[in-house]
């Protein structure tokens, strides 16, 4: 199975579909997702709440879903071959308070929708966590990051994007993948998000191989 997430950063062109065509996913968590998106094959589960006019916080896309309710208003949730699949935006230091963020700062607020996620128990779970999982934080924060580790290790998902690379050099991958710790991991790619040296999005793409019929030993 391949699971793969990208912010499109609400855009949409031939060029993008081409992109994500090519990712060969079988499962997509976008996120920034622009209302006209529509990969073909694939059925589209976005956010009720927008993030911007004709602009979804994330979707999930797979040949065939069964939406279910948002488990928090940045963050679609969907039934994939029988997994809870979830896609998520948590806050990033200059987001604010305003809704669908709840706290006094970035920190409180990335915590209490990593709660909520938490509550709908994912299977699969993945986005732009605007958080870096190892070496320095740039756009997180250290209570962000407690909390999305403590999660996983909650629901039992290994983060496997966490030492994938950042397209700057100088950090690791905020946009991440997460799936049972006992599914055997095939590969990780990390793929530039570009176009005859053209960037489609400020964010790059990440896609986890996995076998989950073998158990890791």
């Amino acid at each position: 199975m391949r699971i793969g997430t990208w912010n499109l950063a609400g855009r949409w062109t031939p060029e993008h579909l081409g992109f994500i065509q090519g990712l060969r996913c079988d499962v997509l968590l976008l996120t920034e997702v622009r209302g006209d998106v529509a990969v073909p094959g694939m059925q589209c589960h976005a956010t009720t709440e927008h993030m911007a006019e004709d602009r979804w916080w994330a979707a999930v896309l797979a040949p065939e879903l069964m939406p279910l309710p948002d488990p928090h208003g940045a963050s679609a949730s969907a039934l994939v071959d029988d997994l809870k699949v979830c896609s998520t935006v948590l806050p990033w230091r200059a987001s604010g308070g305003d809704a669908p963020w709840k706290g006094g700062d970035t920190g409180h607020r990335a915590a209490n929708a990593v709660a909520r996620i938490v509550e709908s128990r994912p299977e699969v779970w993945g986005g732009d966590w605007n958080t870096s999982l190892e070496g320095r934080d740039w756009v997180g924060t250290r209570r962000g990051r407690a909390a999305v580790v403590d999660a996983t290790r909650e629901l039992g998902l290994a983060v496997h994007t966490s030492a994938a690379p950042h397209r700057d050099t100088d950090q690791r991958a905020i946009d991440h993948v997460a799936v049972p710790e006992e599914w055997l991991l095939t590969r990780v790619d990390h793929v530039v998000a570009a176009v005859e040296g053209r960037y489609l999005s400020d964010h790059d793409a990440y896609v986890v191989e996995t076998d989950p019929a073998t158990v890791r030993a």
